[in-house]
């Protein structure tokens, strides 16, 4: 709910701070002390329409803050803690009006646009009276209103999750009649691609060991040549070191029978003798082993050309190449069966048409008799609050193609004259009448999509028994929400639970507006004040305290 109000240089205001508390709150004063300002800047932290004609004479810039009540676990809450914006139980919301057009929104503390400020203010405040963002006016609000007041919206879920299912198989259809033309062009393709592939029977990790191989058949006669003079160095010619070693190991051993502190260099010897007929042995097969055979390098060569062609074309990677074929092969399976495909959706489509038309048609039938219901109780309502031939109904017009809302749209109509054919309200009915109409639903329908109503020129035309009804009603409404009333009723003011009084004061020669809280005897004289005009008596001041008691006990 909103529980605070800041206003700076607005219009006569210079500056104003206002708290407010659940309940029900009147704001009664002369006509022309500011109450409609207020209402302004309530406009402007809603996004309304901002104009350089509103900031006070002699100031730069007009300010409106307001601090709204937001408890974390709210959807809003959760919506705005997502963009960033966190409220920690309370939501602040400032609008600053430049005369030089530069005008600034801040949301949470953050610098923010006036759009979204009016789309979170759509879930937190209404104003109901001469104001463009009105509920009512919303004509998309009526099958909202309607359906909510039948409690029709659980059978309204079940239409939209069915027309959802309907949307997305026409969706897939026809993207398939769109992709017909496109889909043969595909599947050529893939096929030519899968079938490259297939054919190239490559092996993970191929390409480099092709590398490796193509490295040693380039220098094959070098390596066998060098390999075979290595081993016969070692061990196959004449004088060969292994046969050279044989001797000094002899001649080591010969000494060492004489002087024994040479035994471990004859290990040492014998160690090395064998170590490096080991080298030579080694040699010896590697060297058969090697291939100087130019057929074979020809053929790898052709490999590694035919894989560097396909990572051209395909993927970086031989592994990634095969995955692409896979993948190649996978779609074209599934372009093979469109035929079968699109039968299945035919199928499905025809399925989900008739199911949707019989939840539609079950869903429109109780719409048109909810309408019967709420035409009553509205017409009730509103010929209790000074609209005695006032006709309300609900207008439906039937869609050629099913809609995610329905199979229609609804409207209401309102005729506030006897004599004359209810219209669209949104282009017949006043502000005032708006504002009843929007009382009477609140009766008939309490639950509401937002927490704050500001109610603006409810009473207009209406006094005596009437007036008091009204503001019964306003009691009622705000035991379930924050209701603030602008109105110039004492029978209206009496049912408050928190009273101000807006009044112009003058002050270093300059005209500003003051709101202050009333209290006891000072609410009994405004409300007296209200009663009998200038001249106030014991007995006007005795019938305001009853008036206040009546009240108080609603």
């Amino acid at each position: 709910m909103l529980i605070d109000l800041s206003i700076r240089n607005l219009a006569i205001i210079d500056t104003l701070h206002v708290p407010f508390q659940p309940g029900l709150t009147v704001l009664t004063g002369e006509t022309g002390a500011g109450k409609s300002i207020i209402i302004d800047a309530v406009s402007l932290i809603m996004g309304g329409r901002a104009s350089a004609d509103l900031i006070r004479t002699g100031a730069e810039e007009a300010t409106v803050e307001a601090v709204f009540a937001l408890p974390e676990g709210t959807l809003l809450a959760a919506r705005l803690a997502g963009a960033g914006i966190e409220c920690d139980g309370e939501l602040l919301v400032k609008r600053v009006v430049s005369r030089s057009g530069r005008n600034r929104v801040f949301v949470g503390g953050g610098l923010s646009t006036q759009a979204i400020l009016a789309d979170i203010a759509r879930e937190l405040i209404n104003i109901y009276g001469q104001h463009e963002s009105q509920t009512l006016l919303r004509t998309d609000n009526h099958l909202v209103l309607l359906d909510g007041f039948g409690g029709l919206f659980s059978l309204r879920e079940a239409y939209a999750a069915l027309y959802a299912d309907y949307r997305a198989t026409l969706d897939q259809i026809r993207a398939l009649e769109e992709g017909e033309r496109e889909a043969t062009r595909r599947l050529d393709l893939l096929s030519f691609q899968a079938n490259e592939i297939r054919e190239a029977a490559l092996r993970p990790n191929e390409d480099e060991e092709l590398e490796q191989e193509r490295g040693l058949l380039a220098h094959g006669e070098k390596l066998l040549c060098a390999s075979q003079e290595a081993y016969a160095a070692l061990y196959g010619d004449d004088g060969a070191v292994l046969d050279r070693l044989a001797e000094v190991k002899g001649k080591v051993a010969e000494i060492a029978g004489i002087d024994g502190s040479l035994g471990q260099l004859v290990d040492s010897l014998a160690d090395a003798a064998a170590q490096l007929e080991d080298a030579a042995l080694t040699l010896r097969d590697y060297a058969a082993r090697v291939e100087a055979d130019p057929g074979r390098l020809e053929r790898v060569e052709e490999r590694l050309d035919l894989i560097r062609r396909l990572k051209k074309k395909y993927a970086p990677t031989v592994e990634e190449i095969i995955a692409y074929g896979e993948e190649a092969a996978r779609e074209m399976e599934l372009l093979e069966n469109r035929e079968r495909t699109r039968g299945e959706l035919d199928a499905a489509l025809e399925r989900l048409r008739k199911e949707l038309a019989a939840k539609g048609g079950e869903l429109s039938a109780k719409r048109r008799a909810v309408a019967k219901e709420l035409q009553k109780a509205m017409e009730r309502e509103i010929h209790q609050l000074a609209m005695k031939h006032a006709l309300f109904e609900v207008a439906f017009e039937e869609f050629s193609e099913p809609r995610a809302t329905g199979l229609e749209r609804a409207e209401f109509l309102f005729s506030p004259n006897p004599g004359e054919e209810p219209k669209p309200l949104t282009k017949i009915a006043s502000g005032g009448e708006l504002s009843r109409l929007m009382l009477a639903l609140k009766q008939v329908h309490p639950e509401s999509d937002v927490p704050t109503l500001v109610f603006d020129e409810v009473d207009t035309g209406i006094g005596g028994a009437t007036s008091a009804l009204v503001g019964e009603k306003l009691k009622r409404v705000s035991r379930g929400q924050q209701v603030l009333c602008i109105t110039h009723l004492p029978q209206v003011a009496a049912f408050a639970d928190h009273h101000y009084l807006v009044e112009k004061r003058v002050e270093g020669g300059r005209t500003a507006t003051a709101v202050t809280p009333l209290e006891g005897e000072a609410r009994v004289a405004e409300m007296a004040r209200m009663l009998g005009g200038v001249t106030i008596t014991d007995r006007t001041l005795e019938h305001a305290r009853e008036m206040i008691a009546h009240g108080a006990g609603a």
